[in-house]
């Protein structure tokens, strides 16, 4: 073969890839079933329509999906459930792009027999989790809400002293945090704590090496630690993770952070350890079921702070999630798929 004739030959595959792929993808079903989960007019999801017929719902009800989906040959989403009995009437979906690092929504053994390609958007959100972590962790330490809300309502106007220290607060510097989990978000928390001057500890399954850091037992890292901060997916090893028995093992003076997810802990048994004095305080962003249930045990608990699953949501964040999003798909129709979880 000649270097002319190899030459050729890339300019035909470059011209059947960016001509004639791109005019079938045109015709291309692409449905974005839970379009509010990511932007609310601040980012422009019609972006996507450059690979294909797009329909964008806002939201979608468990007994909508069916139905919306089923003429689908790729479907964007975040949360919304996409299991065995909705995906097997959907004939010719080929690809499942998720608005989101975890999978737990998807069938993912299904989707293996079905041939479809399954793209999560890994890492995405690691900076903003962590920050968010650590503002959790400075708001328990540090008061700035009560603070503020103590000055708003005249408190420091009527007080006879320039400094009323009337909340209790404390420094990070020589606090022990443990962590749990210790892939790029758990690793990004124990770059900041080391900042603070703050002693690391870690339990995790998966083998790493970081000097910087003591790698402890589950047992050990409860017992030991000032604050506990869950980063590791939500799985049948890590559910209800933390439950009662787990409570009871850490300090009574500890906190408790979860900007993982919900299921890790068991939001009956954080209830009562929280009444109890088990431990000191938690700060929560997700719960078992979002949103909020009325009757959740942790609602209107005074030593909680809960935030509603706003850790990943920067606006920043979101544009770099949408980016990912746009180069799994273009990277599956070139056919070199990446960030598959299936």
């Amino acid at each position: 073969m000649t270097f002319f004739s190899i030459v050729i030959d890339e300019i035909i595959i470059i011209i059947y890839y960016k001509y004639i792929l791109l005019n079938e993808v045109g015709f291309m079903k692409i449905v974005i079933t839970d379009a509010m989960t990511v932007t609310q007019g601040d980012i422009d999801i019609n972006l996507f329509s450059k690979f294909g017929e797009l329909t964008v719902y806002q939201s979608t009800m468990p007994e909508e999906i069916e139905e919306r989906i089923k003429d689908a040959n790729m479907v964007l989403c975040n949360k919304t459930p996409l299991f065995e009995p909705v995906l097997k009437n959907a004939k010719e979906l080929r690809y499942i792009g998720l608005f989101a690092t975890g999978y737990n929504n998807v069938d993912i053994e299904y989707c293996q027999k079905a041939g479809i390609t399954v793209c999560n958007a890994g890492s995405y959100s690691t900076n903003a989790v962590a920050q968010h972590t650590f503002a959790l962790i400075l708001e328990h330490y540090t008061k700035v809400g009560k603070y503020n809300s103590f000055v708003q309502q005249g408190g420091w106007a009527s007080s006879p002293c320039f400094s009323p220290f009337v909340f209790p607060t404390d420094e990070l510097l020589c606090q022990t945090i443990g962590i749990i989990g210790y892939g790029s978000i758990g690793q990004k928390v124990a770059d900041i704590a080391l900042a603070f001057g703050m002693k690391v500890k870690v339990f995790t399954r998966t083998k790493i090496s970081d000097p910087r850091v003591e790698f402890v037992d589950f047992d050990t890292l409860l017992s030991e630690s000032d604050i506990i901060t869950v980063h590791c997916p939500l799985n049948p090893q890590t559910d209800k993770i933390m439950d009662y028995n787990a409570f009871c093992k850490c300090k009574p003076t500890a906190i408790y952070i979860n900007t993982a997810r919900g299921g890790v802990n068991d939001e009956a048994a954080l209830a009562k350890a929280l009444k109890e004095g088990r431990i000191a305080g938690a700060a929560i962003d997700v719960l078992t079921t979002e949103p909020m249930q009325k009757n959740c045990p942790l609602m209107g608990i005074e030593n909680l702070i809960i935030t509603p699953h706003v850790a990943w949501a920067p606006l920043s964040t979101r544009k770099r999630l949408m980016g990912i999003v746009e180069d799994n798909i273009q990277s599956f129709i070139n056919g070199t798929p990446k960030n598959v979880v299936s």
